[in-house]
Parts: structure tokens; C-alpha cells; sequence
């Protein structure tokens, strides 16, 4: 009943607004996959909603996996929400099929320490998983800028062998300036959740 689902966006560049009058304009609203990424921004990165995230394709059209993240924090409670949306471009490495994915996430304390850990559900034969799964984990306000959330992606080859598609380190030691700007964010808006793409990096 709240939740909310963008049916298209279009991009009008004021330049093209005359100095005076008035100027009717009709704009062709289109998928969010379809506006370029590298020139957009209204790519999910620049996006503090996940107004669309259960429909938004990766802007990534090069191939990389990538997984779309849920942050959110209340400081009130000291809960830390954490929803691994869906992934985008998963392969199997070593032979040609569709993989079998799931998530794992680790919690590390500020010397590398495991706090706590989880991991989703097996999403079978999708490159583009739809996962929704949420993990609550209790973090104190003043540990916040102190602990490091890991996930990281396997592809499960049989009952007993799995490779890793890729991983992202969020929180004090993150693994790039985008989960950087994502953890700072989530912690700006204040019990908002705030949803980013992410490039998983390679074992």
C-alpha cells in the first residue's frame, strides 16, 4: 500500500527553455534502463528512494555484475537494515549456464572481527536475481562509522564447490568512493533507506 513504482522518467535540459514566454513540451517518458547511465543523472546512484527498485535494470551495459543495495539506520534503536535487492549480470564462470546465486554478509568490528553474519536464499538459473531479503543488525550509534559490512556473491556449482561472482565492502574500510558516498548517505537521511548500485569486485 506505501510503496511506490516508477513507471518512466524522462530528462529535459533547461538549456533549451527560451529567455521569455512560455514553452509546452512533450516529454517521452521511458524505463529507467533505457537513459544513459554515463550521462544521466538520474542514474539510482544520484537516487535517495528506491522508488523503482524492483523493476530498475543496471545501468551497467558493459556486463559487470552488479547488485542493488537497501541501507538504512535508526539510531534510536541501534538497528542497521540491510536489503540485498537484486543482482545484475551473474554468470557462471566456468561453464556456459546460468548460475545459481546467493548472498552472504559479514559484520566486522573495527579490527577485522566477525560480529555477525547471514545469508540469503538460493536464487536458481537468473543473471539477473531478484532477491528482497532484508537483514537486521544491531549496531550502536557510536560503532557506526567503526564496523564494515561485507557481502559478497557466490555462484553455487554443486552441493559442495561455490565461486565468488564478486564482492562490495561498505562502512569503515570500504571498498571503493561509491559504497563510501552510500554508507555516509544512509547515515545522513536518518532511518530513510537509501538504495545504490554497486560494481562487485572480483576475488
Amino acid at each position: 500500500m506505501t510503496r511506490e513504482r516508477m513507471m518512466g522518467e524522462g530528462l529535459f535540459h533547461l538549456s533549451h527553455l527560451p529567455q521569455e514566454g512560455e514553452m509546452k513540451v512533450t516529454l517521452v517518458l521511458e524505463p529507467r534502463s533505457n537513459i544513459s547511465g554515463g550521462e544521466s543523472p538520474l542514474s539510482p546512484s544520484a537516487v535517495s528512494h528506491c522508488d523503482s527498485a524492483s523493476s530498475t535494470q543496471s545501468l551497467s551495459h558493459g556486463g559487470a555484475p552488479e547488485l542493488l543495495v537497501g541501507l538504512s539506520y535508526n539510531a534510536t534503536t541501534g538497528r542497521l537494515s540491510v536489503e540485498m535487492i537484486k543482482g545484475s549480470h551473474f554468470r557462471n564462470l566456468s561453464v556456459n549456464r546460468v548460475p545459481d546465486t546467493y548472498g552472504k554478509l559479514f559484520l566486522l568490528n573495527s579490527v577485522g572481527q566477525e560480529m555477525s553474519r547471514c545469508k540469503t536464499s538460493i536464487r536458481r538459473g537468473q543473471p539477473n536475481p531478484v532477491y528482497k531479503e532484508t537483514f537486521v543488525f544491531q549496531v550502536a550509534l557510536f560503532q557506526l562509522s567503526d564496523v564494515t559490512l561485507m557481502i559478497s556473491v557466490y555462484n553455487r556449482r554443486t552441493m559442495k564447490r561455490k565461486e565468488m561472482i564478486g564482492w562490495i565492502a561498505l562502512g569503515q574500510n570500504s571498498s571503493g568512493e561509491e559504497e563510501r558516498d552510500h554508507w555516509e548517505e544512509m547515515k545522513e537521511t536518518k532511518g530513510q533507506q537509501v538504495c545504490r548500485w554497486h560494481a562487485l569486485l572480483e576475488s
